[in-house]
């Protein structure tokens, strides 16, 4: 067989072209979590002292952002050996419109403990947090 009749017209170069490389597939994005996951790890990360507490401008309503600041320092999420919480399960249903009312169970020192929260959505369709108890301890943020 002639490379005369496989090469391209109008083309001089005898050799052939080289093998194309592998295309790499991209991994497929993952879905971007619910309002109440995100939010669970948000509130987590100010608990936990991972993150200030004014990490959560603007995602509180009303005086929730002081009570928070208030009352973040002395959550059971603070381990003095570093040991940082783990978010375990989060779930959350939708009693009404715009309302995400969510459970969590948290790791943290050997225990496990239950954050419960609720999320209103305004008008700017933005979650912002309005309530939130841990073990059965009111927070109201």
């Amino acid at each position: 067989m002639s490379t005369d009749r496989t090469r391209p017209t109008g083309r001089r170069d005898p050799r052939r072209p080289g093998t194309v490389p592998a295309q790499r597939s991209r991994p497929r994005p993952a879905l971007p979590p619910r309002p109440h996951q995100w939010f669970a790890e948000r509130l987590l990360a100010v608990l936990s002292g991972r993150r200030p507490v004014h990490w959560m401008l603007g995602h509180t309503i009303g005086e929730a952002y002081d009570q928070l600041a208030e009352l973040a320092p002395c959550t059971p999420f603070r381990h003095p050996a570093g040991a940082s919480p783990v978010l375990r399960r989060c779930y959350g249903s939708q009693p009404a419109t715009g309302v995400v009312e969510a459970f969590a169970s948290v790791s943290a020192g050997g225990q496990v403990h239950a954050m419960a929260f609720r999320l209103e959505q305004g008008a700017d369709l933005r979650w912002r947090c309005a309530a939130v108890e841990l073990g059965g301890e009111r927070l109201a943020v």
